[in-house]
């Protein structure tokens, strides 16, 4: 084999203390899976970088070989902004939680989507905050109990691929984090799109919530058909995120091409022209 062709070595030496049974085996191989076919096109390992927050989640910092930042609760975002500012033409990928993602971080959530910085961002939606024994996020269904609410969430969730698509982002899908193929083929783009990419992969927490079994049967792919706003609102509605009746779409949402934030600021695009971030531009 070629040092062309030689697959590249994802894998760490990391002791992997995920709970048996739980979806983020099966997110970790699907990443791993559309790391390696993004090298094997030409992206270097070495210019992919990553960004975790806090919770079960970002554990695969530790079980993935690529360079990054173990984050803060809330702050996965703007961490993989101060990234890109600083190079643009590295490939940042974020990993985040639900709860880190809708409850801390909804404010650069928001304003993620609307600057459309060149990123892929991966939220972990098992709707709860697994790591701190169960509480309620923003997109558990009314009803849930845990132990900081024994009579069981009183608010409804919110929808986050309809807020995602209201603010702007320009490329927005869902996983079932079981179907790996389809996973991975989907991280593979949304990496590969040019401009902020946004992806729901649902999965059952084993220990508090393992609701998505319960709505499995309702699931169903997407075609690959271009959509415009309307079309991609309506079908992010057909899920409220509450009813265990209704279709779940799974697939790709929503992508368009705009001005990525690099290309607004005529800073970062010299620096894009020229391959180097601002520590190699002073040399």
């Amino acid at each position: 084999m070629t040092a062309q062709n030689k697959k590249p070595n994802l894998n760490t030496k990391n002791e992997i203390t995920w709970c048996p049974g739980c979806g983020n085996y099966l997110v970790l191989n699907s990443v791993k899976t559309a790391l390696a076919n993004l090298i094997a096109s030409g992206i270097k390992q070495e210019e992919l970088v990553m960004v975790t927050g806090i919770g079960c989640h970002a554990k695969i910092f530790d079980y993935l070989n690529i360079s990054g930042i173990y984050g803060l609760h809330g702050r996965v975002l703007p961490t993989m902004l101060g990234i890109k500012l600083g190079n643009p033409n590295l490939s940042v990928i974020g990993f985040a939680g639900d709860g880190d993602t809708y409850s801390e971080g909804m404010e650069h959530f928001i304003h993620a989507c609307r600057y459309n910085a060149d990123m892929a961002f991966l939220v972990f939606d098992n709707r709860a905050f697994s790591l701190t024994t169960g509480q309620s996020t923003p997109t558990s269904p009314l009803g849930y109990k845990n132990k900081a609410e024994p009579l069981g969430e009183f608010n409804f969730p919110i929808n986050p691929l309809k807020l995602a698509l209201v603010s702007g982002a320009t490329f927005v899908a869902r996983c079932n984090a079981k179907d790996m193929n389809e996973t991975s083929r989907i991280i593979e783009q949304a990496v590969k799109h040019r401009g902020f990419a946004f992806v729901e992969l649902l999965e059952d927490c084993l220990i508090f919530n393992p609701s998505i079994k319960e709505v499995e049967g309702k699931m169903y792919k997407l075609d690959e058909k271009k959509r415009g706003m309307d079309e991609a609102m309506k079908i992010a509605g057909e899920w409220d995120y509450n009813s265990k009746s209704g279709k779940i779409p799974l697939g790709i949402f929503y992508r368009e091409e705009k001005p990525t934030l690099e290309d607004k600021w005529p800073q970062l695009s010299d620096l894009k022209k020229k391959k180097v971030g601002w520590k190699g531009l002073e040399k």
